[in-house]
């Protein structure tokens, strides 16, 4: 097994470059910084010539290795000599693009992996939990209640559940739930207190997140259990004198199993992208807002860390399903 994934992971590390050279070669074919800040400063100095704020432009372009002026094979190259060294360049303005995706990547792994994981976990429990207990009252509420989630946007959760706290804390005159930004503005100095603070900050937009994931998978997984239920070798497992619930355990729900995973990676890429909403809405300053962000500045260095932290993601998520499947299905490790 462990040959299989240590194939699996170089698989996947070449999968990672090859979609972020993509990305590179896109954002700086199709992005054009230089038009950009051309218009910008002319609109800003009346004063200059065309010719100045061009020679100027071009300087720092240059100088930043984001200007469209010159061929992108050219500028591929000393891109990949400066990410070998940890550096992912500036933006058009000329900010840092490390500092900026330092200051997010930590925010959004918080909302992204919590979230999933806890849809994850969470939906194929609820699922798994629903199918054993096929059509009674239950699993019709869950049913019903995972189909109201899953038809309403991100935006109208994240927004209801704003309101709802709001409410709350109206109501009974409290400061339970914060949900503006991902700490408050003058945060505790003591640890504790600071952890708090964080974490009731952090616990809506939580919910706003994984709400999709435990509706979505908790479908996936009944209707998997439902399948591998009336299977034979759960009936014959059964008529052996295997107790039902360990039947269940060892046999309906580790099958089941098995083609769930291949969704990890997939669910953590629409978290990925579908984070900006959420974190729109709550104010969290995250890489989902960033990569929205680096489109509209132009900012070819931007998109392409944006690109490689979302392809980091997924292909993460992808290992760990492989994991997963490799310590459900014996086939695989034994093949």
């Amino acid at each position: 097994m462990t040959k299989y994934l240590i194939r699996r992971l170089l698989n996947y590390l070449i999968l990672l470059f090859v979609a972020v050279t993509i990305a590179y070669f896109l954002a700086g074919t199709q992005l054009d910084p230089r038009s950009m800040l051309i218009e910008n400063e002319l609109t800003q100095s009346a004063n200059r010539t065309y010719a100045d704020v061009v020679q100027s432009v071009d300087a720092r372009l240059n100088g930043w290795n984001i200007n469209p002026q010159v061929p992108i094979v050219e500028r591929y190259v000393e891109w990949l000599r400066m990410i070998s060294e940890w550096d992912w360049g500036y933006s058009p303005l000329g900010a840092s693009v490390n500092e900026q995706v330092s200051n997010r990547v930590w925010l959004s792994l918080q909302l992204v992996f919590l979230g999933f994981f806890i849809g994850i976990i969470g939906g194929v429990a609820i699922g798994a939990w629903a199918a054993v207990r096929q059509y009674s009252i239950p699993d019709r509420i869950i049913t019903i209640v995972a189909m109201i989630i899953i038809s309403t946007p991100s935006m109208v959760i994240g927004i209801g559940l704003q309101m709802g706290a709001v409410w709350f804390n109206n109501t009974f005159d409290s400061s339970f739930f914060q949900f503006i930004g991902p700490q408050s503005t003058t945060p505790p100095d003591e640890f504790w207190p600071n952890l708090l603070d964080r974490l009731q900050h952090l616990l809506l937009p939580t919910i706003s997140i994984s709400a999709g994931g435990l509706a979505t998978y908790s479908r996936y997984q009944r209707n998997l259990m439902l399948d591998t239920l009336g299977s034979d070798y759960v009936r014959t497992a059964r008529a052996k004198g295997l107790r039902y619930s360990t039947a269940v355990r060892r046999h309906a729900l580790r099958t089941s199993l098995i083609p769930i995973a291949t969704y990890f990676a997939f669910g953590i890429t629409g978290l990925v992208l579908g984070a900006a909403v959420t974190e729109q809405i709550f104010g969290w300053e995250g890489m989902g807002i960033y990569g929205i962000r680096t489109i509209q500045a132009q900012d070819i260095n931007g998109t392409a860390a944006v690109v490689a932290f979302s392809g980091v993601a997924t292909l993460t998520g992808a290992f760990l399903s492989d994991v997963l499947i490799a310590v459900a299905d014996p086939r695989v490790r034994v093949s």
